[in-house]
């Protein structure tokens, strides 16, 4: 069976057959839920604390849904626990839900998965158009100081079921706010999985990525935020569409001009299920609603695996825009992907220049907590 429509069919049949997607992030295993649906977080006869909500999805929490906690979870420093299941919803966190975290009960992020299956193409029911690409987002997530854990975000809007359909794009989870961390969590989809976003052109939104999984193929990794992804596993998708190379591109940065810093990848991995050298690692994008944009991505210390096209890692998405032009660089990564055939085509970063490449400079005053 393909990989796209065996990864969709199992997130509807549950979150108890989660092991059967056989991620790098996490490896594939028997498990179990845990006995007490929220595990070590109490439940609503015994709460965490007073500002905790539980979600169950056959009510034995607060609520069933995710959206109808968050619209129930007003103020700041609310926190959701989330029982294992498949939230088949869509979820729009507003912006003055500060300091909101979503907790998933089980310690496998496997079990506790929010889907929907809207892209940008997708009619919207009332008639005025289609989503596009920030409508399309299964979770959209707007506060300052957002946390999730052990929470998987997904997509599963399949190109194959819509062939008509020219607006691909298919966003997992959006976030805007600054200081918005997410630990051992997951982001699955194909085309613009995961979107690192702020809220505005002249807002700066530092983002934090700690031992998280994020698979695609187009531009699955793209957006404007000071974002840092630390110890995390990327995986390109095989294209059952295309015969030839390049099936995609993992990143897409659209950094403004003004911000100095855009995305940080650091200690990671990078792995395919394609043939070799069938992706680019990135590629910038620089929108029409922000034609200065200067996209920032810096790749350090990863290991960069065959999928990646190693002699052309980089590429164009217009031709006014080269990517030469912007603000990309390496600095001392590893694997097949990584060898540098063309230096001109893999601009490194020298280690006085690394010493200014680090999570710490990249988030400034705010430390996450994992």
């Amino acid at each position: 069976m393909p990989s796209h429509l065996s990864r969709r069919n199992v997130l509807l049949a549950g979150a108890a057959a989660g092991s059967a997607l056989a991620l790098a992030a996490a490896p594939a295993h028997a498990h179990r839920p845990p006995p007490r649906p929220f595990g070590r977080y109490g439940s609503p006869s015994a709460r965490l604390t007073p500002a905790t909500l539980y979600v169950h999805p056959r009510g034995a929490g607060d609520f069933t849904s995710l959206q109808a906690a968050v619209d129930a979870a007003t103020g700041t420093g609310r926190t959701l626990v989330v029982a294992p299941g498949v939230y088949r919803e869509t979820v729009s966190v507003p912006a003055d839900r500060t300091g909101m975290t979503w907790l998933g009960a089980s310690e496998d992020p496997r079990d506790v998965v929010v889907v929907y299956d809207n892209a940008a193409g997708t009619p919207r029911p009332d008639g005025s158009g289609t989503y596009g690409t920030s409508g399309s987002a299964t979770t959209t997530l707007r506060p300052d100081g957002f946390t999730a854990r052990r929470i998987t975000f997904a997509n599963d809007w399949l190109r194959a079921d819509h062939p008509g359909v020219s607006g691909t794009q298919a966003v997992a989870v959006k976030v805007t706010g600054d200081r918005s961390a997410f630990f051992d969590c997951r982001f699955l989809g194909h085309q613009d999985t995961l979107y690192a976003d702020t809220a505005s052109l002249d807002t700066v939104a530092r983002q934090y990525f700690a031992h998280c999984y994020a698979e695609g193929d187009v531009d699955f990794v793209f957006g404007r935020a000071t974002a840092v992804f630390e110890d995390c596993d990327f995986r390109t998708l095989t294209r059952p569409d295309l015969t030839s190379a390049p099936f995609g591109f993992l990143f897409a940065p659209s950094t403004a001009v003004t911000t100095p810093r855009g995305f940080l990848v650091t200690r990671s991995r990078i792995t395919s299920e394609a043939p070799d050298g069938y992706y680019k690692l990135a590629r910038p994008w620089v929108p029409s609603s922000d034609p200065t944009a200067r996209p920032m991505l810096t790749v350090r210390d990863t290991r960069l695996g065959p999928g990646i096209d190693a002699v052309a890692p980089y590429t164009n998405m217009a031709s006014g825009h080269p990517w030469q032009d912007q603000r990309f660089a390496e600095y001392r990564n590893t694997g097949p992907g990584a060898v540098i055939t063309v230096p001109a085509n893999r601009p490194q970063l020298t280690p006085a220049q690394a010493a200014a490449h680090t999570r710490q400079a990249w988030l400034g005053d705010w430390r996450p907590r994992a």
